[in-house]
């Protein structure tokens, strides 16, 4: 039996389309089945990904869940649970057992921590505990990263709860820091292995299951 699979998405796509290009090329080994993908970004490139190998999608940015004038004028907080709540609304309708947050920009909250708990894994774009947090994304990990001098970094799978890149580690994939690098070059060196980590990582919570 396939594991159903949500995946949370808020930009390109490019660790989603390992997940669907493994997928297709294993078919009837595959442990999983992505039934939809969720992006909080209206014009998040992943949409048309999952769109093109005829994968149902939904957008939950804030505006398109709270409304324009109530978005505008809540918290952070208040947007993040919106967000979060309706991503879990989409997950049930199309009864996802796993969820894959594959660069999804949105910090959840609420009750889908709760549904999901041990059932939601997230890619983070450095060697956790360092350099993991609440305004830890992107460049601005690898500009941390460089600016703490550190020797390596690379990339880390973990689970998903109530704190912050705080759940349990699956696994992490390590790459060097060069003397010259720049948070481009740096990116550059660890966005394969997040490919990896990321199907390695969704791979091993089928097992669980």
């Amino acid at each position: 039996m396939k594991s159903k699979v949500a995946v949370l998405v808020s930009g390109g796509g490019t660790n989603l389309q390992t997940l669907i290009d493994y997928e297709a090329e294993h078919k009837v080994d595959c442990p999983y089945e992505i039934v939809v993908v969720i992006s909080d970004h209206k014009d998040a490139f992943a949409l048309e990904r999952a769109q093109k190998v005829g994968i149902p999608t939904a957008i939950t940015s804030p505006f398109s869940v709270m409304g324009k004038d109530v978005a505008q004028n809540a918290t952070r907080d208040e947007k993040r649970l919106a967000v979060s709540n309706a991503m879990l609304e989409h997950c049930q309708k199309y009864g996802a057992q796993i969820i894959v947050e594959a660069g999804c920009l949105t910090v959840l909250s609420g009750d889908i921590l709760k549904n999901y708990a041990n059932r939601i894994i997230n890619l983070h774009p450095a060697l956790l505990p360092k350099f993991g947090g609440v305004g830890m994304w992107g460049h601005h990990v690898h500009e941390a990263v460089l600016a703490a001098g550190e020797t390596e970094s690379g990339c880390t799978v973990h689970l998903v709860n109530e704190i912050c890149d705080g759940g349990e580690i699956l696994l992490q994939k390590k790459v060097p820091v060069l003397p010259d690098d720049t948070p481009e070059t740096l990116y550059a060196r660890i966005a394969p292995k997040e490919h990896e980590a990321l199907l390695e990582g969704l791979l091993l919570i089928c097992n669980r299951l």
